[in-house]
């Protein structure tokens, strides 16, 4: 089959000076940015300044991302396997010879398990209605995103008790009087304009609680901080919730008309006294007492963040649900300082862009992770992505027989990579579209290269907030490599399977013209700025308009979607054992130059980045002889040893140790990455399929590592 030439935007090689509106590709934000092109190369990038939340602000990632353009370390032209699954031994390919293989393969797993036997998985986000129309046309229900090691719990807590998703409650920061974080390291697992609101917002009085075993950044900025026994802090919430009826430090009116099943709530937290807590969390019932108290005066404007990385441990779901009721207890949805629900177009009496997914018929067979089905609490829009590995493993439901990872490293992200890989093996094709090496990538049968986000232009994206906004991507330069965007290499499969009709485009402009069909918005009115509002200014809702999507059109502290899947509202706290001697219970984070195992890679970056160390209290370090400095060996009860060298300090709780995540890469082509420091997925094994089950997030800090000194000091051979 001959394929046509990559489409590239007309502009892209007229010569002379040029602004072209993209958005960042260097993080999973992707923040909206300008970018300046001479003779067809990028001079220049930095945050678009039509959108005065972000101005010119672009984090060091984004400003890295000229480097990773000017990187040889990339794929370049198509790969397929010509040796064992991460063995290294590929062979270039033409795109015809490679999608054609893809084809086939796809065609025999058809054959053999059904459509329903085909699976995908991305990093969600803005542009992924492209993605979700590719496996939708393909017949099957297995889309996945990443958010069973990200926010599924968050976003699932919120369904269950709003009936939306938490991403629709925007701070409302320039007002907010007191803001509560849960490990939301806003400082430096960043959001750029998330950044810039919270500290604008510090600045002019407002005051942070932050709650975290370890001191991050966040912690050093806050009012507050409650250094927690490692994944205490649904007992915390239980007795916060405790403290705010007792004192009645809520707003009864707005509980009465928008709240469900306050006598369930009233139940579950009786007993739950500060004193309680106390001795599950190390959280002082006095400081308590004074932080209810000065709440009481702030409400409504007081926000409880419920989470972002909330795949934490097996009851991090009712983490967030707790934060979300206590939101309802502030009464403060939809007033100033508090939280603006997200509106769509047809608040402001617009119509919003048209989806691709639409342009296929609904896929009758079930997912195979019972999510929406057997796991009614589990949204089938995003998935349980270890469940699709266990399905691969074991056949049941049904077998799985093609993945395709999109923009994607579930061997980075998910826990225990060897565990994972056994399951990948019982796969008949992995394909992995990437714009780097990953190691996901390394152990697929084909290697397929996306161009970078300069050099390609995405389908449009709607995004809510207090004003909805569409965004754009659009291609900035010609690709320095045999790369492809992800639209076209979508189609191209699909023109192979027979099913072409979805994605039977010839151009991105087509796809943004079907897209903007009734919206009275054109491609010249978003190539003009990148980002259209549809609105001039916010407007709150009044209460009448205030609504909820759960069954009961209430806020459900009785959720109905956690009674049908048989769950209980609020159980019990179940208090972890402390580990002692030389074990810890591990946790990870990431600083502000790096994102997840995205970023070491790249020679602005790896520069950059700080050196991993173990993060160890003094009181546990010194029975162990460790001092700061010293090499540590770090295990977690499988065949790997991670080697670092100890940072002991008092600002990591004495039951934990905490390690940055994104290092101890094993892809030799990435030669700035590869070796460095240690793998913290790798220590959590036997987790794979071990998750919250109200949630489905994978319980990452519920691993237990053994830590000793090194026997050899010094830096590796």
């Amino acid at each position: 089959m001959s394929t046509t030439m990559a489409p590239n935007v007309k502009a892209v090689s007229s010569p002379g000076k040029r602004t072209v509106y993209s958005m960042c590709g260097m993080c999973a934000v992707r923040c909206p940015m300008e970018v300046k092109v001479e003779d067809g190369r990028v001079t220049w990038l930095q945050g678009n300044t039509h959108d005065k939340a972000i101005g010119a602000s672009l984090c060091a990632k984004g400003a890295a991302g000229l480097a990773f353009e000017a990187d040889d370390q990339r794929p370049q032209t198509p790969l397929i396997r010509s040796g064992p699954r991460g063995s290294g031994q590929w062979r270039r390919a033409s795109w015809d010879e490679a999608l054609d293989h893809i084809a086939d393969k796809l065609k025999d797993t058809v054959e053999t398990f059904g459509p329903r036997g085909i699976a995908l998985s991305d990093r969600g986000g803005f542009f992924n209605d492209l993605a979700r129309t590719f496996v939708k046309a393909l017949g099957s229900p297995n889309y996945f995103n990443h958010d069973v090691t990200c926010g599924g719990n968050v976003h699932n807590a919120a369904r269950a008790t709003f009936g939306f998703s938490h991403a629709a409650l925007v701070p409302d920061f320039e007002r907010t009087k007191h803001l509560v974080l849960y490990g939301r390291n806003i400082v430096e697992s960043l959001m750029v304009k998330e950044v810039k609101a919270f500290m604008t917002a510090m600045s002019r009085g407002m005051r942070c609680t932050y709650i975290d075993p370890r001191a991050s950044a966040t912690a050093a900025k806050a009012t507050r901080f409650w250094q927690v026994r490692p994944n205490s802090d649904y007992a915390l919430n239980l007795a916060l919730i405790h403290e705010v009826l007792q004192k009645e430090a809520y707003d009864k009116d707005f509980v009465e008309r928008f709240v469900s099943g306050m006598d369930v709530l009233r139940e579950a937290v009786k007993d739950t006294t500060p004193e309680w807590q106390e001795a599950h969390t190390g959280v002082p019932a006095g400081e308590l007492r004074e932080f209810v108290a000065e709440i009481a005066g702030q409400r409504p404007g007081v926000v409880f963040n419920p989470g972002w990385m909330t795949a934490r441990h097996k009851q991090s779901f009712h983490v967030s649900r707790t934060a979300l009721i206590l939101n309802a207890l502030m009464g403060n949805l939809e007033v100033p300082g508090g939280f603006i629900i997200g509106k769509r177009p047809v608040f402001y009496g617009r119509k919003g862009l048209k989806p691709l997914a639409e342009r296929v018929p609904a896929v009758a067979e079930p997912r195979v992770d019972g999510a929406g089905t057997t796991h009614p609490t589990w949204d089938p829009a995003i998935g349980a992505l270890h469940q699709l590995f266990a399905a691969a493993e074991t056949g049941q439901p049904y077998g799985i027989g093609a993945y395709i990872a999109y923009r994607h490293d579930p061997v980075t992200a998910l826990p225990d990579a060897e565990a994972l890989k056994r399951a990948m093996d019982k796969l008949n094709l992995i394909v992995s579209i990437d714009v780097r090496y990953s190691e996901t990538g390394w152990y697929s049968d084909v290697i397929l290269p996306e161009s970078t986000y300069l050099e390609r232009a995405n389908i449009l994206a709607q995004l809510p907030g207090p004003v909805p906004v569409f965004v754009m991507r659009d291609q900035a330069i010609a690709p320095r490599f045999d790369s492809r965007p992800a639209w076209w290499i979508f189609r191209e499969i699909l023109r192979r399977m027979g099913r072409m009709e979805a994605l039977d485009f010839e151009t991105i402009e087509e796809i943004w013209n079907y897209q903007l069909e009734g919206t009275g918005v054109t491609v010249d009115d978003m190539r003009e700025a990148g980002i259209v509002r549809l609105a001039d200014a916010p407007r709150l809702g009044t209460r009448d308009e205030l609504k909820f999507f759960t069954p009961s059109g209430k806020i459900e502290i009785d959720s109905a979607l956690m009674a049908k899947a048989g769950l209980p509202f609020l159980p019990p706290y179940q208090p972890n054992t402390a580990p002692g001697g030389d074990r810890f219970t591990l946790l990870f984070g990431r600083p502000p130059t790096l994102a997840h195992g995205q970023s070491l890679n790249n020679p602005l970056l790896r520069e950059a980045a700080p050196e991993q160390r173990l993060w160890i209290h003094p009181e546990r370090a010194s029975p162990l002889g460790i001092r700061d400095g010293d090499w540590v060996e770090v295990s977690g009860g499988g065949s790997y040893v991670g080697r670092l060298r100890a940072l002991v300090t008092k600002w990591i709780h004495a039951e934990a140790v905490f390690m940055l995540h994104g290092y101890g890469a094993t892809v030799p082509l990435a030669t700035r990455a590869l070796g460095v420091g240690v793998a913290d997925q790798r220590l959590q094994h036997g987790k794979l399929y071990e998750f919250d089950p109200a949630g489905a997030g994978n319980a990452l800090t519920e691993t237990t590592v053994r830590v000793q000194r090194a026997a050899m000091q010094g830096v590796p051979a």
